[in-house]
């Protein structure tokens, strides 16, 4: 009888001592909530101990559920669970609650706020004195034989290229940039087209720095025999300065935009999470005129006025807005 008494106290004490085991894989865990490299996977990070949600799931939908949120959490170790990467110990929590303690706001914070992305564009227009002209100007001849409109052309363009030069001075270039020698048809009813000349034209593009030097290039072609001036147009080599300042105050403007909206919506800008150029635009005036069949020698200078360039560039930016709730 007495051996079985000890035996029965045996019993319980193993009893006993397998239910303190098992009590005592429930712990109490205090830390941040932070994603793990699995995808849709969380860890409580306590310290340098890390704690594996194992049915974050279940407290997900919730608006404090959040990365870096302080929170408090009640439930067992598994020893019995493998995951791909391990990272942390396995935890099934049975009550997972944020904590709002004195001195700390960050769950309070994410209860009450959520996060919006606004997109927006920045455009900018700034103005730029020229630096460039390029004008294109030609000899148009006409005769009833091709030789013959070829070797006029020939001769009034030779002179039309040294009056340039000598006009033009250092600094610039000259270049042929077209030469053509076509026939001049006339067409009558039920009859195929008669040829009754040839046209030739010899076309030269002028490209200076000095601009003041403009109007006398012109009445030096005219002068030495080109009779058509395609056009001038003004441009910028040195145009980074300008392009920078533009694409500055496209930047500027977009983030003012969204700030703004961040304000009617009762939020902040928290980050910039993406800005994309969207283009740049540098056109150039151009001044088309005839100078009436070119300036006739004696005549006043021809006047050209430069006037500015318009630089437009555009931003587009994504901004990330936290939104206060109501």
């Amino acid at each position: 009888m007495r051996g079985k008494i000890i035996t029965m106290l045996g019993v319980l004490a193993l009893i006993t001592a397998l239910a303190g085991q098992a009590f005592a894989k429930e712990i109490t865990v205090r830390g941040r909530l932070q994603r793990t490299v699995e995808a849709g996977g969380w860890v409580i990070v306590a310290g340098n101990q890390k704690y594996l949600l194992l049915n974050a799931q279940r407290y997900q939908n919730e608006k404090w559920f959040a990365e870096a949120v302080e929170v408090e959490a009640t439930g067992e170790t598994r020893t019995d669970v493998m995951t791909i990467y391990m990272e942390g110990t396995p935890f099934e929590a049975r009550t997972l609650r944020p904590l709002a303690e004195s001195g700390s706001t960050a769950a309070m914070q994410s209860d009450s706020r959520s996060l919006t992305k606004v997109l927006v564009t920045g455009d900018s227009i700034i103005q730029a004195q020229p630096d460039t002209a390029i004008l294109t100007i030609s000899v148009v001849t006409q005769a009833r034989a091709a030789l013959d409109a070829q070797q006029q052309n020939a001769n009034k363009s030779d002179a039309v290229v040294r009056a340039l030069k000598t006009a033009a001075g250092a600094g610039s270039e000259i270049k042929t940039s077209g030469y053509s020698l076509q026939p001049q048809r006339v067409y009558k009813e039920n009859q195929p087209p008669t040829i009754v000349g040839y046209e030739a034209r010899n076309s030269v593009t002028i490209t200076l720095s000095d601009l003041t030097k403009v109007g006398a290039m012109i009445d030096a072609a005219s002068q030495a025999g080109a009779n058509d001036v395609a056009g001038i147009s003004f441009t910028l080599r040195k145009d980074r300065p300008a392009r920078d300042q533009a694409l500055a105050e496209a930047t500027r403007e977009a983030i003012s935009k969204a700030q703004v909206i961040a304000g009617a919506l009762g939020g902040r800008v928290v980050r910039i999470i993406e800005v994309q150029e969207e283009g740049f635009q540098r056109p150039q005036p151009v001044y088309n005129a005839e100078f009436g069949r070119m300036a006739v020698a004696g005549a006043v200078q021809t006047p050209v006025e430069v006037g500015t360039l318009d630089i437009t560039s555009r931003v587009q930016l994504v901004a990330e807005v936290e939104i206060s709730g109501r």
